[in-house]
Order: structure tokens, then sequence, then C-alpha cells
């Protein structure tokens, strides 16, 4: 059984997925929920989606700093990271945001079937007196899906919680005949731009 290390940050996110990473490069962390201090995931404009994936990184991980102050608790770094799929400029969110959710994962699903798509996650890493940042870029090929795949991936509740309505780690990992970049970036955080910037601290 792995032991969990000393936490020496915080991390300004609920996903498990970054909590089952942040220990495999020995980084003790503590979750801290932003509450009041979340951040609006709103498209600003015509963003361009490396942008987009690095404010919010950015913010979330400020909004944590801020969190940490405004609660008194131990001073540490606060990591905030963001995920997004996009093809061309189009940003594929979480399908759990939509009002018709099962609707939006299939359109997701046959938008990315057949096709190469690109996977951008951000981390940045703030104290009070600094904010960096660093973007991961992957590049992920689907085969083609068939409409009953793409039915029985939705039935599973998967695709809900995740941005592009797949998780690689999971089920869709059958989908992927190729990926470019980072494995652990597609899971939402990319564990060398990740050490690097702690590295750094």
């Amino acid at each position: 059984m792995r032991t969990m290390p000393t936490p020496n940050i915080y991390l300004a996110s609920a996903s498990p997925r970054r909590a089952e990473l942040l220990p495999l490069i020995g980084i003790g962390f503590e979750v801290l929920k932003l509450g009041e201090f979340g951040v609006d995931e709103a498209v600003h404009g015509h963003e361009a989606p490396a942008t987009y994936v690095q404010r919010l990184a950015r913010e979330k991980a400020q909004a944590g700093v801020r969190a940490v102050a405004a609660r008194a608790l131990a001073a540490r770094p606060v990591l905030g990271a963001d995920t997004t799929v996009c093809v061309g400029r189009e940003i594929l969110g979480k399908p759990g945001d939509a009002a018709d959710r099962e609707a939006e994962a299939a359109r997701m699903l046959r938008l990315l079937s057949g096709r190469t798509h690109r996977v951008l996650t951000a981390v940045a890493i703030a104290t009070p007196k600094s904010v960096r940042v660093a973007l991961s870029a992957s590049r992920v090929t689907f085969r083609r899906l068939t409409r009953a795949e793409i039915a029985a991936y939705i039935a599973t509740g998967e695709p809900f919680d995740k941005a592009g309505g797949y998780g690689i780690q999971g089920p869709a990992a059958a989908f992927v005949s190729h990926l470019s970049g980072s494995y652990t970036g597609v899971m939402g955080l990319p564990l060398f731009e990740t050490a690097q910037l702690l590295g750094a601290s």
C-alpha cells in the first residue's frame, strides 16, 4: 500500500484523477475546496483553447491562495489545473454541464469519432507572491465509433464529468488508436510539467 507523503502543497481541484497522480511523483497534498472562491469556467469571447485553459489554471491557483489566506490555513503553494479537449478552435467542455447531458455527450463523441483532436492541460503553481503556469498539449486519435458503442459508453455514466466526454484511463481507452504527447496530461495532470513547476518552487 502506497504511503501518502506529508502534504506540502494544496490541490485546488476535486478531480480524483489528479489526486491519484500526484503521489506518483512523491508530492504530498491536501485538497483545497474553493467554495465561495470558485472560478467561472465560461469561455471569454473568442478565446483560443490554449489561452482559455492556461487562464483557468492560473485563476484556480490564485483563488486557492485567496482561500488559504481567508481561512488562515498553513501557508503552502497552491496547485490549480484545467483540461480541455478541442477540435480546431472548438472547446469541448463537460457534457454534465449541459441541460441534456446524454445528447451533448453523444454529440461530442460523434465529433471525435474517426479523427484527431487536441487535449490541453495547464498546471499553475501559485503563492501570495507569484504564479507560474505550464501547458501540456497532446494529440489523440479515435478510431471510428458506432452509434451502439457511443450509447454503451454513455450508459456507463463516465462521460459526464470529463472534458470532451471521455476519460482515457477508463473504457474509452479502447477508442484511442494513437496518442502523441502526455498520457497523464490527457488524464488531467501532466506529471512532467507538474514536477518541473514544483521543482522550481
